[in-house]
């Protein structure tokens, strides 16, 4: 060491003793040199302490280790090698990181937390399998993992020893071990040996476990299991020995412990019907389970507990009837403890109670004599060489036999138990190795310790001999591996207190002889020891007692109670009990006390090891055999079964005795470690060397010490000897290995410290130089600063004086300016007033002369009206004066003229002129009279010849009546008339009714459907309102709430994750769906080949008149709208809102519809007449043609009603062609929507153009049939008038003649009334009754025929209106739809989007046509192709015929094919069924991926489906059948045997894809047509449904990505860890720190030159490998991104994974390492184009975890920042990356308890899962999407090296 270092300086810390603490740490605040007596210190209170230091009676203090070591994960890897240093480490360990696992040397340490850990999951199991022990961080695993691995590598077995303290976890940690090896090592076949191997632990913990003061579990035996395993390491068996079960529990259990749990798990569960017979209560009324007080464990279900037990028993093989054995015989263990023996007065006898229930109970379960029973309870038998006599017993003697007969029932029990275990683990295979795990109880003392302490004791020294050795060898292999001068190495040997306990004349051989000393007590043993062993060193005697020993253990000194000693030796139960047991009728009871043979030797392992029970047995059947023999026996047994394997050692810790979560007591630790052998791992490791170091990583470490002069020689490891020859000057503190550099314990603490103050220096010549820069930098700015300051001042002064110069110069322009605006405005001001003045002044004197004018002229008015008035009123009474005067004398001369006048009218003269006019009128009136009589006698004489002619007719029609009268026997033919005619007028008035009726309902109806389009409007128009509305709000919220990207990104997270989980499950509907598809395609293909026959068809009227006539589409009439309510909606919103309203162009298109039906319906009609008109003018009509008079007048009539609707349509078109050519030209601003009602005009114009045309043409026709009518009709009247003159007849209107019943009855009555003219003419000679009776039948009828018509037309229209009504709500669905998309548009877009939208449906429609033709030419094709087979067959056939007697075998078509020319082939390969096998080896089979390397990528699937459509083409369903059979099957076997290949994986998943696309690609399916060219959909398969099979490739196109997957992680896998967290992608950058683990050398294959080493370039040269391939064999990019986000979450998994279980890596460099390491991931994946695949998202857990590591780890707001930071990492493992932080050096500082407390309180909200690490087996949902190829199979090229030449081109 340098001379100027010394260890005791000031401020360096030591250990000093505590009796509280153990130890206490302190700092030393004086220089110490040797010699002094006292060393000052400072504790860490800041208290003084002066420590007192003796060269013998007190030490120097113990060194610390500096803060950098501190929680390292092995202990051998401190610098100081101590006890204070070990307990200190386990202390931060365990408090502060709450890590329970730390590595000592080849010893787990593990301290039982007293709480569930999420650190024992499958996937912890995974990440240490195949790990190296000290690559992770210390943990049962790892141990685990350590012997599986040595086991098959050395092919040797193996040894796991878990040892410690009642409570200290031993049972956890051996469960977890076995847990480990049932994972990683299961079962090959369907034994599930390790299910069992794992059950038989809850039925152990139930019959061997007990409730202790320390442990509320503890297992109260020992037991070593054997876990076979076979050849390829795969568990076939095990077995298992126990050691030492504590029997007296059975009998006693101290205060608060409790009894075995099977007997508390069976009185939990005695209320179970099934358990009634046994009897059993609450344990508190059992003796053997209420001694304790204390019957429950506080969160144990005893019941569930039970059930578990139950379940492992039938497990394991366990019959239910043996089950119910094993409980009765632990139920009359309960029974039996209370079975109460009374003393007798005498004090030597006893008796038990007649009627105890509890004996009877008893008696019944174990199946025995009551009566015998009660009697050898209480007495016993002896036995001398003469006779033998029968003694009663004491109460007491009686009391401990029946305890010692239950012991030895339960024990037996117990045995039988674990014998029927290992008879369920045992195998019939042969055994290749195994690996043994021994849970066994460790070093104990107590106040009083007893047998079981001495035999616990005993086997912990056997145990810690062979640990120390093991120890010992190790460490000497390992100095002779790296060449180091061995020197011995003292260390403790525990032979002498071995041979103490076991040797000769030992304390067993001492205590089995006094055993057999009929009279042997406690007593007289102990005088024997204290005779025999008083002078040895491990052997005292206490002071104040004589019956109690004292031996010195390895771990401290223990003091024996002698009594009870014999008792529990001997184990002593009298013959008599057991013969009455043997005699059971319960077979299962005889059998546990019949003697066996003794059991051969096992044979499970290569070891010749002996059974534990393997000694023979004493000649008699008294159990001679002693309890401290058998032990002793079991234990050589175990101890040649360790030695002959490799044992890796577990130490269980108990950190405190209140069995508290996280709560550490040193005192209690100390005590432990020094018991369990870790200190004195610790000392011999510190004897040596203890601190090694490789050379590279020495060289990184204390690079910084050289100079640069020693680094230029490349051998680093001359240059690490160079350096330690300068550091430490003396040669025996550190030795150079091969491999490694090894230092004495406190150099790697002395290195460090020259370390630390070169990085002192260093920092303070840094700081020196960046001060002085920044003063200097300071300076310069001040100067700086000083002189721009000085400028800026000086301008402020000149501008301030030329500011002052402009201000004076600017003050006297102002005071100018000034001066002249005042005198200007005073001059104004006078000005002004003068003016104002005279103003006022002239306006007085002009208003003072208005006044007097204005008052003139009012005086001039007033006068004119007063002379006014009294003119008129002189006037009024003059004029009334002359009036009256007039008035009398025009009355005195009337008076005078009426006096004359009279007196004239008496005289002739005037009479005569009075007559003179009336002789005029006279004259002519007698003429106009004369010519009326001529008139009239010119009627009568007419109306005689008319009379006569009625008469004759009369006569005659009389004569027909009286025959007519005479044949039907009626009366009066009057009163049939009359009520006829009443009848019809009831009938007329019920039609007027009737009619009325309808015509209201009709109204109503529709009123009420109106007022439901209404509401359904008013409805949409508030849905329309609404969405507004939301729109608004969310578009407010959106504005509100820019926050809430976060929440939406994990929306979009979780909708991701359901879109996988939901392709996940698609995969497995996919077949399904598939076939439906298919399916439903081949039916619509059937119908329409159906459909559409050979032959000619004539179509519809109404497609024809479409096709030939109108170039718009049709649309049927219950699609019509209300065009009124369209032309109002259109005056009303607008042309332009209107364009932009779908719903109003909808139904300007329907009513163009409208107009088209109306077209063609008059078009029928017209055809209809015509085809009437001929078939009448073909054939003479008859003169009594009853059916063709209704048809003329039903044809009239309903010409009639189509001129009438004709106008009317044509009125309501020309309205609303009228309103929308007004709106448009209002409104003609906008280009786009003039263009579309233009459009919508002019094909109303086209419609009203051929209305017209059919109009004319009806027109015609109707003149033509009322012509022809008429000239019928006269030749009928000439022909009659030859007979019979005819009554005159109104033409008359029959029903409809789709009616012919009403028709024919019509004409029947016409006739009959025709009949009985004579009467008509009898009534009423003039006809006017018969005429009124015709017109009202004809009225009549026509209006029946008009009710019927108008019935029929409100039951169409009621079904339109329906229907409508429907439409109306598809449409509204629609158009909410539409809306949520429009409302979101620009106004401009609004208008594009609705014209797009009829463009759409025009142009859909035309498909829909164009779709008709290409089925008819599709028909057509494949007619011509059948065809043209049916050709080729006939020709192959004459081929082959012509060619048999010249060759063995045809070739097929081959003339044919040669015929063909080059052009006609057709994608299609033929083959021989013969050869299918050889195209299946050749193709498939034998392929290479390099061999098609050049060629066409995917070339076999291609060649494949090619011979599949030959196959189809011939119709060929067992070729297609086997060719697709034989191919999926010989994929599958090559993929098995290339199982571990990628390229050839690749290869063929990229093949069987491409195959499965192409199956879809020519299916014929129009799903899959979209992107083929015409000729590929020429070489679609054309017979067979191949949906099946296109499922059958897609599951195994999954299976072959699935192992694709596991293939390729398999490769990157061992690489992972090393490229992204080990090597330096960034050089220099990682500082190593001291070594946290020294690598064991077993744990290392060294065969190869220890464990490979990756970087990141060979980690994305493998990547870019993958990629390659994949790119080359033509897989498609969508499933080559899927493989890379695949591999993608392994290597996040794997990384993460590693960095939460490795505490060297936990670092800011390594976060900078990883940070790094992944943007070159991401880097890869943009330049290979897969930046899209969402790879790199999953690399946001570890970029996050870089991120943790890097940023500061100290305030609160750091705690903020890291919570909104790792969003995609949960809780546990933000906290475990902290709590595994490590600096590198001591300039950083570790995460503080609080801080990490704090991000533990902000994190507690999240919901996140339990899980620690991440699933590296999780596996991504595949999609294939479909990919059809470009490549057209005619042109394919089929290499000549592929050797198909039996393959033939067709």
């Amino acid at each position: 060491m340098a001379a100027q270092y010394y260890p005791y300086s000031k401020f360096t810390r030591v250990w000093i003793p505590d009796p509280e603490d153990v130890w206490k740490a302190a700092e030393i605040t004086r220089d110490y040199t040797e010699g002094q007596s006292l060393l000052h210190l400072k504790l860490e209170d800041e208290t003084p302490l002066e420590y007192p230091v003796g060269p013998k009676s007190n030490p120097l203090p113990f060194l610390r280790n500096p803060d950098i070591l501190v929680g390292e994960n092995d202990l051998t890897a401190l610098s100081y090698l101590h006890e204070p240093a070990v307990l200190h480490n386990l202390r931060v360990r365990f408090l502060e990181s709450n890590h329970i696992y730390t590595y000592c040397g080849i010893v787990l340490v593990a301290i039982n937390p007293y709480e569930q850990l999420q650190i024992y999951g499958e996937e912890v199991i995974n990440a240490y399998s195949g790990q190296n022990m000290g690559d992770m961080d210390p943990h049962i695993f790892a141990v685990a993992e350590e012997a599986y691995k040595q086991m098959s590598r050395d092919e040797r077995n193996q040894s796991i020893i878990v040892s410690g303290e009642s409570g200290a976890g031993k049972t956890v940690s051996a469960k977890y071990a076995m847990r480990f090896f049932a994972t990683v090592g299961g079962s090959a076949n369907d034994t599930n040996v390790e299910e069992k191997v794992l059950a038989s632990s809850p039925i152990m913990e139930a019959i061997g476990n007990a409730k202790t003061t320390r442990n509320d579990n503890s297992s109260r035996f020992g037991k070593y299991i054997q876990i076979g395993f076979s050849r390829h390491y795969h568990i076939i068996g095990a077995n298992m020995r126990t050691y030492l079960l504590e029997k007296s529990r059975v009998v006693f259990q101290a205060e608060d412990e409790r009894n075995y749990h099977i007997f508390y798990q069976l009185c939990a569960s005695a209320s179970l019907p099934e358990y009634k017979d046994l009897s059993l209560t609450s344990a508190e009324d059992f003796t053997y389970t209420s001694l304790g007080e204390n019957i429950f464990i506080e969160g144990v279900n005893d019941a569930e507990d039970f059930k578990k037990t139950k379940e492992a028993f039938t497990l394991l093989g366990v019959k239910d009837g043996s089950q119910s054995n094993i409980f009765r015989i632990m139920a009359s263990i309960l029974h039996l403890g209370n079975v109460q023996i009374c003393s007798e007065r005498d004090g030597e006898s006893c008796h038990i109670l007649r009627d105890d229930a509890h004996l009877k109970h008893f008696s019944r379960l174990l199946g025995v004599e009551l009566q015998q029973m009660e009697h050898w309870l209480c007495h016993r038998k002896l036995a001398t060489s003469s006779e033998t006599y029968v003694k009663k017993m004491s109460s007491k003697q009686a009391i401990n036999a029946r305890d010692a007969l239950a012991k030895h029932i339960y024990a037996r029990m117990f045995d039988w138990i674990v014998e029927h275990i290992n008879m369920s683990l045992y195998t019939s295979s042969k055994q290749h190795s195994f690996i043994g795990v021994l849970d066994i109880y460790g070093f104990e003392t107590f106040e009083i310790n007893s047998f079981e302490q001495f035999c616990i004791n005993y086997a912990n020294e056997k145990l810690q001999q062979q640990f120390n050795s093991h120890v010992f060898k190790l460490e000497q292999e390992e100095y002779m591996k790296e060449q180091i001068p061995w020197t011995l190495i003292d260390f403790y040997d525990n032979q002498p207190c071995i041979d103490l306990i076991e040797a000769r004349l030992g304390v067993l051989d001492l205590l089995d002889e006094e055993c057999k000393v009929p009279k042997g007590t406690d007593v007289n043993w102990a005088q024997k020891l204290y005779k025999q062993h008083s002078s040895k060193a491990q052997f005292q005697k206490p002071r104040m007692s004589n019956t109690s020993f004292i031996i010195i253990h390895f771990a401290d000194k223990v003091e024996y109670q002698c009594e009870g000693f014999l008792e529990k030796n001997r184990d002593t139960v009298y013959e008599e009990q057991i013969n009455i047991l043997k005699a059971s009728q319960l077979q299962l009871v005889a059998d546990l006390f019949n003697e066996k043979d003794d059991a051969p030797a096992s044979k499970s392992s290569r070891v010749n090891v002996r059974p534990a029970k393997s000694i023979p047995r004493a000649p008699n059947k008294e159990h001679r055999k002693t309890v401290g023999h058998q032990f002793r026996s079991s234990l050589h047994l175990l101890m040649e079964t360790l030695n002959a394997t490799t044992p890796h050692y577990v130490r269980c810790i108990k950190p405190n005795d209140f069995k508290e979560s996280f709560s550490f007591d040193s005192s209690r630790a100390v005590q432990q470690l020094r018991a369990c052998g870790v200190l004195e791992t610790i000392r011999i490791s510190a004897a040596g060397y203890p601190s090694r170091w490789t050379y590279p990583d020495f060289f990184s470490r204390y690079r910084v010490l050289m100079k640069k002069s020693d680094m230029t020689s490349s051998d680093k490891k001359l240059v690490c000897k160079n350096l330690l020859g300068t550091l430490i000057k003396e040669p025996d503190m550190f030795q150079f290995g091969k491999t490694k550099i090894f230092f004495r314990a406190g150099q790697v603490a002395y290195l460090e410290k020259l370390r630390a103050d070169k990085f002192r220096a260093a920092c303070i010549k840094i700081q020196k130089t960046v001060r002085g820069w920044l003063q200097r930098v300071r300076y310069r700015k001040i100067r700086k600063t000083a002189i721009t300051l000085q400028r800026y001042g000086r301008g402020y002064l000149a501008r301030r004086y030329a500011e002052y110069l402009r201000l004076t110069r600017a003050a006297l322009v102002c005071q100018k300016q000034y001066r002249m605006v005042r005198d200007r405005r005073a001059y104004l001001r006078v000005r002004q007033a003068v003016v104002t003045i005279q103003a006022y002044a002239k306006g007085m004197f002009t208003r003072r002369i208005y006044w007097e004018f204005l008052l003139h002229h009012k005086a001039m008015i007033i006068q004119k009206n007063v002379r006014g008035w009294m003119q008129r009123k002189k006037f009024k009474r003059a004029r009334n004066a002359a009036i009256t005067i007039q008035c009398a004398f025009r009355r005195t001369r009337a008076k005078q003229q009426l006096k004359q006048r009279k007196i004239e009218a008496r005289s002739a003269e005037h009479l005569k002129k009075l007559n003179s006019g009336m002789e005029n009128k006279i004259v002519q009136l007698q003429r106009k009279m004369d010519d009326q009589s001529k008139e009239l006698k010119i009627q009568n004489e007419q109306l005689q010849t008319v009379n006569i002619g009625l008469g004759s007719e009369v006569n005659k029609l009389q004569k027909e009546l009286k025959q007519l009268q005479g044949q039907r026997n009626e009366g009066g033919q009057l009163t049939t008339l009359q009520e006829e005619l009443e009848r019809l007028r009831a009938e007329l008035q019920e039609a007027h009714a009737l009619r009325k009726r309808l015509e209201e309902e009709h109204s109503s109806e529709k009123k009420s459907l109106k007022q439901r389009v209404e509401e359904l409007e008013t409805e949409n128009s508030l849905l329309k309102s609404e969405k507004e509305e939301m729109n608004q709000r969310i578009l407010q919220q959106t504005k509100n709430s820019p926050d809430d990207g976060s929440h939406v990104s994990q929306t979009e997270v979780s909708l991701q994750k359901e879109l996988d989980a939901e392709r996940q499950r698609y995969q497995n509907l996919l077949k399904e769906f598939s076939r439906m598809e298919q399916r439903y395609d081949n039916l619509k293909e059937e119908m329409s080949l159906n459909k559409f026959q050979p032959g000619h068809m004539r179509n519809p009227s109404n497609q024809s008149s479409l096709e030939s006539d109108s170039n718009y589409p049709s649309v049927s009439m219950s699609e019509v709208g209300d065009t009124e309510d369209s032309i109002q909606l259109v005056e009303e919103m607008g042309v332009e809102k209107a364009a932009m309203d779908i719903s109003l162009f909808m139904k300007l298109q329907k009513r163009v519809r409208e107009l088209e039906q109306e077209r063609k319906r008059l078009q029928t009609s017209v055809d209809k007449m015509e085809e009437l008109a001929k078939h009448r003018s073909s054939e003479p009509r008859s003169p009594t043609s009853v059916q063709e008079t209704a048809d003329l007048a039903y044809n009239n009539l309903k010409r009639e009603e189509l001129e009438t609707e004709n106008k009317k349509l044509k009125n309501d078109l020309n309205n609303l062609r009228k309103t929308i050519s007004e709106r448009a030209a209002q409104n003609n601003s906008s280009n786009e929507l003039q263009d579309g009602y233009n459009l919508l005009l002019s094909q109303l114009k086209s419609a009203n153009e051929e209305l017209d045309a059919r109009k004319e043409e009806v027109l015609i026709l109707r003149t033509q049939i009322v012509n022809a009518a008429q000239l019928q009709e006269k030749n009928e009247q000439i022909q009659q008038s030859n007979n019979v003159p005819e009554v005159p007849e109104v033409p008359e209107v029959t029903e409809v003649p789709e009616d012919k019943e009403e028709a024919l009855r019509a004409y029947q009555g016409l006739t009959e009334s025709k009949s009985i003219q004579q009467d008509w003419c009898y009534l009423n000679e003039d006809g006017e009754l018969g005429l009124a009776y015709q017109g009202l039948k004809q009225v009549a009828r026509l209006l029946e025929t008009q009710l019927q018509s108008q019935s029929k037309k409100h039951k169409d229209e009621l079904e339109a209106l329906h229907t409508q009504i429907e439409l109306l709500k598809d449409d509204i669905e629609k158009k909410q739809e539409i809306l949520s998309y429009t409302m979101s548009l620009s106004p401009e877009a609004k208008v594009e989007y609705s014209i797009q939208q009829e463009i759409t449906r025009l142009t859909n429609d035309n498909l829909d046509l164009k779709e008709l033709v290409e089925k008819l030419e599709k028909n057509e094709r494949k007619l011509k192709k059948q065809l043209r087979i049916y050709i080729k067959k006939v020709q192959e056939l004459e081929a082959q015929a012509a060619a048999l007697s010249s060759r063995s075998r045809p070739e097929l078509s081959r003339q044919v094919t040669v015929q063909r020319k080059e052009k006609d082939f057709e994608g299609m390969l033929e083959y021989y069924k013969e050869d299918e096998a050889l195209l299946a080896k050749t193709l498939i089979t034998d392929m290479k991926p390099n061999t098609v390397s050049a060629t066409v990528p995917c070339l076999p699937a291609y060649i494949l489906f090619m011979c599949i459509r030959h196959a189809d083409y011939i119709n060929d369903d067992q070729k297609v059948e086997s060719l697709l059979t034989s191919t999926i099957n010989a994929i599958k076997k090559v993929l098995k045997k290339n199982s571990e290949d990628f390229e050839t994986t690749s290869f063929w998943l990229a093949n069987t894809s491409r195959l499965l696309h192409c199956l879809k690609q020519y299916s014929g399916d129009e799903v899959f047509m979209t992107q083929n060219s015409a000729k590929q959909n020429e070489h679609c398969l054309k017979n067979f449904d191949l949906a099946e099979y296109r499922q059958v490739l897609s599951d195994l196109s999954i299976q072959i990505y699935q192992q694709l997957i596991k293939v390729a992680e398999g490769i990157i896998q061992p690489m992972i860890v090393s490229a992204m967290l080990e090597s330096e992608s960034i050089p220099s950058l990682a500082g190593v720190k001291p070594m946290g683990y020294r690598n064991r050398s077993s744990s290392m294959d060294t065969d190869h030159g220890g464990p490979s080493s990756y970087t990141l370039e060979a980690l994305i040269r493998q990547l870019g490998q993958f990629h390659g391939i994949m790119r080359d064999h033509g897989l498609d990019p969508e499933i080559v991104g899927q493989v890379v986000r695949q591999l993608f979450h392994c290597i996040n998994a794997v990384t993460l994974n590693n960095l939460l279980l490795r505490k060297d890596v936990c670092s800011w460099s390594t976060g900078m390492q990883l940070r790094y390491n992944t943007s070159q991931l991401e880097e890869w994946l943009r330049g290979n184009n897969l930046y899209q695949s969402k790879a790199a998202a999953i690399l946001e857990p570890i970029i996050q975890a870089a991120q943790l590591l890097q940023v500061k780890k100290k305030t609160t707001q750091d705690a903020e920042a890291i919570c909104s930071l790792c969003t995609a990492l949960n809780t546990q493992q933000i906290v475990k990356v902290l709590n595994l932080y490590t600096p590198l050096n001591e300039f950083e500082e570790r995460v503080t308890v609080s801080f990490i407390r704090d991000i533990q309180s902000r994190l507690q909200n999240r919901n996140d899962p339990p899980q620690l690490l991440v699933d590296t087996k999780h596996t991504f949902p595949v999609l294939f999407p479909y990919t059809p190829s470009a490549l057209s199979l005619e042109t394919l090229h089929i290499p000549a090296s592929l050797q198909l030449d039996f393959l033939i081109r067709v």
